[in-house]
């Protein structure tokens, strides 16, 4: 018997290409992975642009005055409503009700931990006065020594001033007779900016100074001075003492001993409970505000999602290669057992 040695082909018809699918339609053959790549496919003017994410096209600092005003909110909700409750409590003892024991003392603790946490649950938007800021709440303090009665007179004198580590540097102020209290307060404030200090005249016309309150630690234990003798020593620097504002209300401070001390408990309460109502009536005015920049702002391309459908739709319609490749891809993982156990949810 003789055995004919057959001829194989070089290469598969080029028409062919498309038509290379396994037998059992699961799997492309490989002039079928050719083709997907020989076949150029011109990308509508959707499929062209990049995908982006819709929210991250937004105004990042749109998103963080929403954020900022939402945490201060719930601070603020919180604090009410146990200031209520407090409320309502030293008004029955006061009435003679019936309360039971330590209650009253219980909503005290209650109400002074979460102020001590207003800071971290604000988010720093909310300082020590419940004065709101989207941009972070600052820690107001004086120093002892720079009063502007005390800067204003004597000769002419340069203020060397150091706040944190060495590394920051030493910032230097020049005093000199004539100086207005603005005028002063605008030097210490150009010299101390770079350090995280500012500093203005506050309403009782005190040179006031401000930092972030999350760098007030830092600040408080840093800050040195040194002068040529004039208004502060010559020599190595001299640490002074800053004196914070005092905050608006002070739990640890309520008393509940005896009566007169629950009354007058009472009335800080009501005291603090109107202060930190308006503060909710100025935080929302804002959060009003932030919300309708959200209404109007538009992200500058259109959602993801959106336009991954859009880019699905345009490319099924066109017959081809392309349009089969994005059917057989979405339909991957879809089983006849996993559309029965959906359909088993109706």
């Amino acid at each position: 018997m003789q055995i004919v040695q057959s001829t194989t082909p070089a290469a598969m018809p080029q028409g062919n290409a498309s038509n290379a699918v396994a037998a059992d339609g699961t799997a492309l053959g490989l002039a079928g992975q050719n083709a997907a790549t020989a076949t150029p496919v011109t990308p509508t003017p959707s499929s062209a642009a990049p995908l982006q994410r819709g929210l991250s096209n937004w105004d990042q600092p749109l998103q963080g005055d929403v954020a900022g005003a939402q945490q201060a909110l719930d601070f603020l909700e919180q604090s009410a409503a146990q200031l209520r409750a407090l409320k309502s409590d030293l008004s029955a003892k006061l009435a003679s009700r019936q309360v039971r024991d330590g209650t009253i003392e219980a909503r005290v603790r209650q109400f002074s931990t979460t102020w001590k946490q207003r800071q971290q649950t604000s988010g720093g938007t909310l300082d020590a006065r419940l004065g709101y800021s989207r941009k972070g709440a600052a820690q107001r303090f004086t120093v002892r020594g720079m009063t502007l009665a005390g800067l204003r007179h004597g000769n002419r004198e340069v203020l060397s001033i150091a706040i944190g580590s060495a590394a920051q540097g030493v910032r230097s102020v020049n005093l000199e007779p004539g100086l207005s209290d603005a005028e002063i307060a605008r030097r210490f404030d150009e010299a101390l900016a770079p350090l995280g200090v500012r500093a203005g005249v506050n309403d009782d016309g005190a040179l006031e100074f401000s930092t972030p309150e999350d760098a007030w630690a830092g600040v408080r234990d840093s800050f040195a001075v040194q002068g040529s003798g004039i208004r502060f020593p010559t020599g190595q620097m001299n640490r002074v003492k800053t004196e914070p504002e005092a905050a608006s209300i002070e739990p640890d401070s309520w008393d509940t001993s005896d009566e007169a001390a629950l009354r007058q408990t009472l009335q800080q309460v009501v005291q603090a409970l109107a202060q930190v109502e308006q503060a909710m009536a100025s935080v929302s005015n804002a959060l009003s505000q932030a919300g309708g920049r959200v209404a109007t702002a538009s992200p500058e391309a259109p959602p993801a999602m959106d336009q991954a459908a859009q880019n699905f739709v345009s490319t099924t319609k066109q017959p081809g290669y392309q349009s089969l490749l994005s059917l057989t891809s979405a339909l991957v993982g879809i089983s006849r057992e996993r559309v029965i156990s959906l359909l088993g949810l109706r």
